[in-house]
């Protein structure tokens, strides 16, 4: 009997499964390998470097404690500095107050000084005006400024023009006359010349008595009168037949060259008469005297 001829046994082996991520090896490499180990290795030893063995957060609270000691140290000293000096200090603050009221009060007393000898002077040129034998002393008086004038007259108020107030400003001195809508010291020279010619007998401007020897001249932004700055608006008060004053001015020359002043730079002009002007005294007279001679020898022509 012959049989059948045997075979080996066949193995079954397990079939390959490849990675379902094999087609994406380049990624996986990335992914799992995030940081070069170089770059790892340098980041772990800066960590070190600045944790010597010490938690981050212990080593901040350690920074921080040390710069609030360092605070609480300096602003210790400074009071300790301070409260050491106030007494010093105090004592020149003290000492500088006292030097201060010493000088305001020698002032304040040479000042009065200077008062009561400006009336005595007043009153000695009063006193030579009226011994001077003229008929004429009161009006010498009233027109010279050494006493008080009163009377009828008329009121005129110059200022400057609106946009003056906002353009900055100027000088005020006559030349480089500019259209500026200012006042200048020529204007108020005119305003004043206009009234004594027509008819005024005393004249002030801001409550400054002028005479024959006062001078309007201009420093900058200010008017002067006799070295006394005036600040607009500029009041002038004349003394004097009010009515026939005031129409005389505005018919004179310098009366319409104030209208034209008005008229083509804006300044603000306002003359009223008044029943009852009261002006004060000049600050200060000067008396001039004057002695006869012998007479000049005059020599006939042959």
């Amino acid at each position: 009997m012959c049989g059948m001829p045997q075979q080996p046994p066949v193995r079954s082996t397990p079939p390959y499964r490849a990675r379902p991520d094999a087609s994406m090896s380049l990624l996986t490499n990335v992914m799992d390998h995030s940081l070069d180990e170089g770059y790892a290795e340098a980041a772990a030893r800066r960590r070190s470097a600045a944790q010597p063995g010490l938690p981050r957060a212990l080593n901040a609270k350690l920074w921080l404690a040390a710069g609030l000691v360092l605070a609480a140290a300096v602003v210790t000293v400074g009071a300790a500095q301070t409260r050491v000096a106030a007494p010093g200090v105090a004592k020149e603050r003290q000492e500088l107050i006292d030097r201060i009221d010493a000088e305001t009060g020698a002032a304040d007393k040479l000042e009065s000084q200077v008062e009561t000898l400006r009336g005595q002077v007043s009153a000695r040129q009063r006193e030579a005006l009226r011994n001077s034998g003229s008929p004429e002393g009161d009006v010498v008086e009233l027109v010279s400024g050494a006493i008080p004038a009163h009377g009828p007259g008329v009121k005129l108020v110059v200022d400057d023009a609106k946009e003056a107030d906002q353009g900055g400003g100027g000088p005020r001195e006559s030349a480089g006359f500019s259209d500026t809508g200012r006042v200048r010291d020529h204007d108020m020279q005119r305003v004043v010349n206009g009234l004594w010619e027509s008819g005024a007998e005393a004249v002030s401007i801001n409550g400054q008595r002028l005479t024959a020897l006062s001078a309007i001249r201009a420093a900058g932004d200010a008017i002067l009168v006799d070295n006394r700055p005036l600040v607009p608006p500029y009041t002038v008060l004349a003394v004097g037949d009010g009515q026939k004053l005031s129409t005389r001015f505005q018919n004179s020359g310098d009366g319409q060259y104030l209208h034209a002043l008005q008229d083509n730079f804006g300044i603000r002009t306002a003359i009223s008469v008044q029943d009852d002007l009261r002006l004060p005294a000049a600050p200060s007279v000067t008396v001039r005297t004057a002695k006869p001679g012998s007479p000049r020898s005059e020599k006939g022509t042959s």
